[in-house]
Order: structure tokens, then C-alpha cells, then sequence
């Protein structure tokens, strides 16, 4: 049994542990491990599980569970909180979305293999403890560093999960995201690679309600963002019956689903000035900002073809040919809950 089970299956009150999971070493005998943050209430009940970081570079979900975990008082809860507050530590010491000593994209990799590359190793840990511990996992993102958005969240649906696509929507729109994107697990026309090894997927196919909360942009800490997911922290704790059910307030009646999303990218270098905002919902035609060059001369104008809603947009101004504009919604409906 793993250190996070030990403690909260041990007899004993109530308490907070903090520790670190051993997984590996470094040339220098430095250890690698991920650390950990584990809130056993005073009550048996259900625990929540917050992995605040996958990519190095995702900051805003680490900050926002540590700060609500750290909030709680054990003898009022009954259940779990549990908060692993990075799972790729070698990327978040280089500031950057993969681990340098492997180059795997780390949501790509679960379940894991213990004799893996250092990442495959980090993520069969990391599931060793999740696995028959958490019955919720919230999976948190941002854009990278390019983007602003406004919090949204992306969900996949596994054939084989007993969880129903509504039932995680529920869970979702606890923290009131501007979308909820569903995600097209194969990759076609969204992501390449192994998008069926994240950790959200993996969770599903244990029986584990688990989704991906992207919280802005990387790189930054965004205090607005921040705050909303401790507010949804809350609520889902509560929804939960890990807080007490005045914690939570009235849960919104439905949530914006989205079906097919894309990349706009530029046609030519230059600089970019937005125009539009990100959670903008637009119509065909609206212009979502100009280029020009060095000289100052107009060279691009990204619109749009049809309507969408704006994910994410881009704020770093200098651009290049096949570069990334905007992450933009194209089909979408209201989903009453």
C-alpha cells in the first residue's frame, strides 16, 4: 500500500500529512519523488483528489488547490482531500511544458510503466496511489504562456467508464466554465499523439470521474482564475458531502458543451494586435485582430469563417507563418443538468 492509502485508511482522528511519494534518483543522488498533500476529515466519506500539475509550465491549479486544501478543517470534513501539487517536478525546476530528461508529453503517458523513461515512471506512481483511492480527480491545466483564456474545462468519455457523459458534466459546472469541451480521444484534427494516456482518461477507465480544468495561462500566476477555482473547489467538496452542504451555492442549471474545436494559425510573420477577447462568442465575419510587419504595413487579418466562441487567444504579438492565433469553439450546444 502507498503512502497517501496508508494515511487514509489508518485508524486513528482526523489530520493533515504531508510527504512525498519516492519514485527515482539523479546522478548527484538527489532524490525524485512528487509531493503530496493529504487531508483525512474526521468522518468516513469520499475524497477529491487535486493533481495541480502536469506540464511544468501550468501554474494557476497549483496555487489554487494547495491554497484551498490548506483552508480546510479536518474535524469539519467527512471524507478526503488529497492534493498532488506537481506530477512532472523535473519540469516545473525548467519552467517548461515536458521533462528535459525524457522529452515525453507527460499526459500522454499514463498509466505508466515502472520501468519506463523518468515521466512513464512519475505517472505509474502517481496511478498507484490514485487507483482505489479517489473518487473524483480534477486534472488541472492552463493555455501556455502565448494565450489568455478564460477557465474552461475538457472532458473525454470512455467506453468502458460507469460514468455517464452527464454525470461529469455536473461535476463540471460546479466551477462555471465559460465551455466544456468535449475531447476527441483518437486526436483527429485537435492533438497528435496518445491522447487516450492522460491522466483524466485513465482515471475514467478505473471508475475514477475524473476531467481536465484549464485555468488561463501558463507561466503566470492570474489571480481571478485562481479564485474561481477555489470557489469550485468548494462547491464540489460540498456537492461531494466532504464539506458541509451550506459550503456550495445554487449549482448552475446547464453548461455550454462544446463538440468541435480547432487552431487558427497565421499565413504570414509579423506582429499581432488582438482585437476580440478571450470567452468572446462571435459571429462569422467579426476579426479577431491585424498584423503588420516591421514596417508597419498591414499584412494580416485573422476573422473569422464562421461563428465561434474564443477559448483561447493569443497576446504574444510576435507571430510567424503556421504559428498558433487562436483555439477556437465551432459547434455547441446548452446542456440543461
Amino acid at each position: 500500500m502507498g503512502h497517501i492509502k496508508n494515511f487514509l485508511s489508518a485508524q486513528g482522528t482526523h489530520g493533515i500529512e504531508q510527504g512525498v511519494i519516492a519514485v527515482g534518483s539523479m546522478s548527484s543522488g538527489m532524490p525524485v519523488g512528487l509531493p503530496y498533500l493529504a487531508i483525512r476529515g474526521a468522518r468516513p466519506g469520499k475524497t477529491l483528489w487535486l493533481h495541480g500539475q502536469v506540464h511544468g509550465d501550468e501554474i494557476n491549479g497549483m496555487i489554487a488547490a494547495l491554497r484551498f486544501a490548506r483552508g480546510l478543517d479536518p474535524a469539519h470534513m467527512s471524507g478526503n482531500v488529497v492534493v498532488t501539487p506537481t506530477g512532472n517536478p523535473h519540469a516545473l525546476d525548467a519552467r517548461r511544458k515536458r521533462n528535459p530528461y525524457d522529452e515525453l508529453d507527460l499526459d500522454q503517458s499514463y498509466p505508466g510503466n515502472p520501468n519506463g523513461l523518468i515521466s512513464e515512471r512519475l505517472a505509474f506512481a502517481l496511478m498507484q496511489e490514485i487507483e482505489g483511492t479517489a473518487d473524483v480527480l480534477i486534472n488541472l491545466h492552463t493555455m501556455n504562456a502565448l494565450f489568455d483564456s478564460r477557465v474552461y474545462a475538457v472532458y473525454k468519455v470512455h467506453p468502458q467508464s460507469p460514468l455517464s457523459e452527464l454525470e461529469l458534466l455536473r461535476l463540471i459546472s460546479v466551477f462555471e466554465p465559460n465551455v466544456a469541451c468535449r475531447m476527441d480521444v483518437g486526436g483527429a484534427g485537435e492533438l497528435p499523439g496518445n491522447i487516450a494516456g492522460a491522466l483524466d482518461y485513465q482515471c475514467l477507465a478505473r471508475g475514477v470521474a475524473a476531467f481536465m480544468l484549464e485555468l488561463g495561462g501558463g507561466s503566470r500566476y492570474e489571480a481571478h482564475n485562481v479564485e474561481q477555482a477555489e470557489r469550485g473547489f468548494a462547491r464540489l467538496a460540498a456537492q461531494l458531502g466532504i464539506l458541509p452542504k451550506a459550503t456550495a451555492n445554487v449549482l448552475p442549471a446547464s453548461v455550454r458543451q462544446v463538440t468541435k474545436r480547432g487552431w487558427m494559425t497565421f499565413s504570414h510573420g509579423g506582429l499581432f494586435i488582438p482585437q476580440a477577447t478571450a470567452g468572446d462568442t462571435l459571429p462569422a465575419k467579426a476579426v479577431l485582430g491585424h498584423s503588420m510587419d516591421l514596417y508597419g504595413n498591414p499584412v494580416e487579418t485573422i476573422a473569422l469563417a464562421r461563428d465561434g466562441i474564443v477559448i483561447g487567444l493569443r497576446r504574444d504579438p510576435v507571430v510567424h507563418t503556421g504559428e498558433r492565433a487562436a483555439f477556437m469553439a465551432h459547434e455547441w450546444k446548452e446542456v440543461t443538468l
